[in-house]
């Protein structure tokens, strides 16, 4: 599934090619995603595409009288075209530009999502979001405080978007072997000085992966075809009974919160 590092190499790819653009048409093939899109989002065609951001796993396109939001879901991908191509099967999208540039939207599993809404504020998916992880708002006091009550693995906490958006299960493995906390760790055992160096883990391992345009493990690939070269860097994630990069043991995972989870008991605690 594409993660934050994903989702935002995906944004910054097709930011050049669509901002300040006039759409010309949207085709939607395939209407059946996650959420059915909704025959509304016709009134998109001739304007212009203001700007894109992105909110947790969600790419934002701000038009002139709403916005398109878009999610990847399990298995979905953007693609630029510079010409026109022929779709294939799961090419269920195509945003066609005036001057003939396309962002193309792929799917195999159809769990992705294009939604329309006049205001971002309408949307349920949107609401009760925690902070993002490279804002200021995501600090050790901040989280300090959200886990100081919390006896649930820490893991498990920094994977709640209602705590912090976007750290998926690579990142959260990955964070926690660079802040040295083993994932089953109860959060409320955590100490000030242990957070403070768990967010300064998160920041450092999202904002590599997207210098190195996200992970590639099976599904994921940027904006033009490219995939992510961050899974070259992975320290734990994938690699059980591996030999740790920094003692030589063995890298064990076990199922927390229903997701595989990696770590090196010699290195964390």
């Amino acid at each position: 599934m594409p993660e934050l590092p994903e989702v935002e190499t995906s944004r910054l790819g097709i930011r050049p090619y669509l901002q300040n653009q006039k759409i010309h048409q949207i085709i939607v093939r395939q209407p059946k995603l996650r959420w059915p899109i909704d025959t509304d989002i016709v009134q998109i065609n001739g304007q212009i595409i203001e700007d894109i951001q992105r909110r947790a796993k969600y790419i934002l396109i701000k038009l002139q009288t709403g916005w398109v939001v878009i999610h990847l879901g399990m298995s979905g991908s953007l693609r630029i075209l510079q010409q026109e191509k022929s779709a294939e099967k799961h090419d269920h999208v195509d945003l066609v530009m005036e001057n003939g540039v396309i962002l193309r939207y792929t799917d195999p599993r159809r769990f992705g999502a294009w939604l329309w809404t006049p205001f971002l504020e309408w949307l349920p998916q949107l609401k009760n979001l925690g902070p993002e992880p490279l804002s200021d708002d995501f600090n050790a006091d901040y989280l300090y405080s959200t886990l100081s009550k919390r006896k649930v693995p820490i893991k498990s906490l920094i994977m709640d978007n209602h705590v912090v958006v976007g750290v998926g299960n690579i990142y959260a493995s990955e964070s926690l072997f660079m802040a040295k906390i083993l994932p089953s760790r109860l959060a409320n055992t955590l100490t000030y000085e242990e957070v403070s160096l768990l967010v300064q883990s998160i920041k450092l391992v999202l904002a590599k992966s997207i210098a190195q345009g996200g992970t590639t493990l099976r599904d994921f690939a940027q904006s033009d075809g490219k995939p992510g070269y961050f899974v070259q860097q992975l320290q734990v994630y994938g690699r059980a009974q591996l030999p740790c990069f920094e003692c030589n043991t063995l890298i064990k995972s076990q199922r927390i919160g229903q997701r595989n989870t990696f770590y090196c008991e010699s290195c964390q605690k």
